[in-house]
């Protein structure tokens, strides 16, 4: 049994690009200059061309379907960029930076400004706000990885903070998690309040930076864990 791994687009530029236009133009090429379709859009074959580019013969514009997409202004070979999003989104425990610049042999700013364009795309938008009336949205947060160029000491500073919220639902629970600059109440307050319902009871650990949720939410109820509470079971 052969590996995803294996399969062309991962291999072949030609072959990745082609993959990528038939998810972002599935009726054909579109002009990001004009919107032009059809016949006023042309391949461009010549030996020395790079592949993917094309020319609208309405504006007479080259471009790419890197344009207007994660992939715009970089010199990273589209088979890469694939490989890199397969590897981001298969693992379960996420990939560092140095990984990526490990596995793929590019330069530590190579490997970050890939991962940072990745986990944008990555970002969850147009979804409906957790918890809402009778609903219970639990928040906390933890410290995972290495902050790059920092050195690893006792405690958490060397690490990247993360803010996670959970909403338990008969069946199963769901979870959305966000990569945060720290975790004062003006780095996670504008989060929470876009994500999380205004109806919702919310349950927190006795953190300062949690101490005023009650004002912007339904319930406030606090995990002690200096008594020995550790969740909602």
């Amino acid at each position: 049994m052969a590996s995803i791994l294996s399969a062309d687009r991962f291999h072949n530029e030609e072959a990745a690009y082609e993959w990528v236009e038939a998810r972002l133009w599935p009726n054909g090429p579109v002009c990001p200059h004009c919107a032009a379709t059809g016949d006023r859009v042309g391949r461009l074959n010549g030996k020395t061309t790079r592949p993917g580019l094309r020319k609208c013969y309405a504006c007479r514009k080259p471009f790419t379907v890197k344009m207007g997409t994660v992939f715009e202004a970089s010199h990273v070979p589209m088979r890469m960029w694939l490989q890199a999003i397969y590897l981001l989104c298969s693992s379960k425990k996420g990939i560092s930076t140095r990984q990526l610049q490990r596995t793929f042999g590019v330069g530590l700013k190579t490997a970050w400004f890939m991962s940072h364009r990745i986990r944008e795309a990555m970002t969850t938008v147009g979804v409906e706000p957790m918890g809402g009336e009778g609903g219970i949205v639990e928040i906390d947060e933890t410290f995972i990885g290495r902050k790059a160029g920092t050195e690893v000491r006792r405690g958490y500073a060397h690490k990247r903070p993360v803010l996670t919220l959970v909403e338990r639902r008969p069946g199963g629970a769901v979870a959305r998690s966000f990569h945060v600059q720290g975790t004062a109440a003006a780095d996670l307050l504008p989060i929470i309040k876009a994500h999380v319902s205004s109806g919702s009871h919310i349950v927190t650990d006795e953190a300062g930076q949690y101490a005023h949720l009650n004002k912007h939410f339904a319930e406030h109820d606090f995990t002690r864990h200096s008594v020995g509470e550790y969740g909602r079971g």
